[in-house]
């Protein structure tokens, strides 16, 4: 089902950019809105403001000392070294280059020790998400996935293709599961192949999902049909996530 643009979500297949312009892309005159997968509620900077990624302010460093003096790192940069990937923002293109850059480094570091992903994400471009998958299920190492905060639409399904055993999440986090959203202005045929393109989209992420997951393909196409929110323990029953994080956890 394609919802119209007066659906109750926000329409983020038509998002604004940073100077309040509608971003989309013109392909042969079809006005086309990017296919996501994100919701819209979650963060206040979704629409006008930029991430905290993309604009951290000033960045926590770790100093380490060694025989050729100190050496200052950024704290993402010294937990990279450890195999820890944090994913703290929506998914765009620039956010999968970085994603998998680092995963195929570490993979090359070392292909038989476990990468961790600590996922705190709104979600986002369903191809972009789709590339950071890939890439996840193409490596030699395991890959632990750990939500913590919210991991929503294409956040949730990254969870959820961590390796099985290996997906868990804080005692407090949110989960929440949907179908993807976006839409396209043009003559009547441009837009009916836009319709068949989040179709085929929306059926392959209820299939990876339903495989990762073991729930029947017509419980994940209804479940998604609108936002879907669980806890960790729900997350777990459901074969989203594999354990809750806790005190008592070796």
């Amino acid at each position: 089902m394609i919802h119209p643009r007066t659906d109750d979500r926000t329409p983020i297949a038509s998002p604004l950019d940073a100077s309040g312009i509608v971003s989309t892309e013109e392909i042969g005159g079809l006005r086309h809105y990017p296919v996501h997968s994100r919701w819209p509620g979650s963060r206040p900077w979704n629409s006008l403001t930029p991430a905290p990624m993309a604009n951290p302010g000033v960045l926590p460093t770790v100093v380490e000392q060694s025989g050729r003096g100190d050496r200052a790192f950024d704290i993402y940069s010294r937990l990279l070294r450890e195999r820890i990937i944090f994913m703290g923002t929506g998914i765009d293109d620039q956010v999968a280059d970085s994603l998998v850059a680092q995963l195929l480094f570490l993979e090359a570091e070392d292909p038989e020790k476990d990468i961790q992903i600590y996922i705190n994400s709104p979600g986002g471009s369903v191809t972009a998400g789709l590339a950071i998958y890939d890439t996840m299920q193409q490596v030699a190492p395991d890959v632990v996935t750990i939500c913590y905060g919210l991991a929503a639409s294409m956040g949730a399904f990254l969870l959820s293709g961590g390796t099985k055993g290996k997906r868990l999440a804080l005692p407090n986090a949110r989960i929440m599961i949907h179908q993807p959203l976006g839409g396209a202005q043009g003559q009547a045929v441009d837009i009916e192949i836009q319709a068949r393109e989040i179709l085929f989209l929306k059926d392959t992420l209820n299939g990876l999902m339903a495989e990762h997951t073991g729930q029947p393909l017509e419980k994940i196409a209804e479940d998604t049909d609108r936002d879907y929110f669980l806890s960790p323990a729900e997350a777990v029953e459901y074969g989203l996530i594999d354990r809750v994080v806790d005190d008592s956890a070796s």
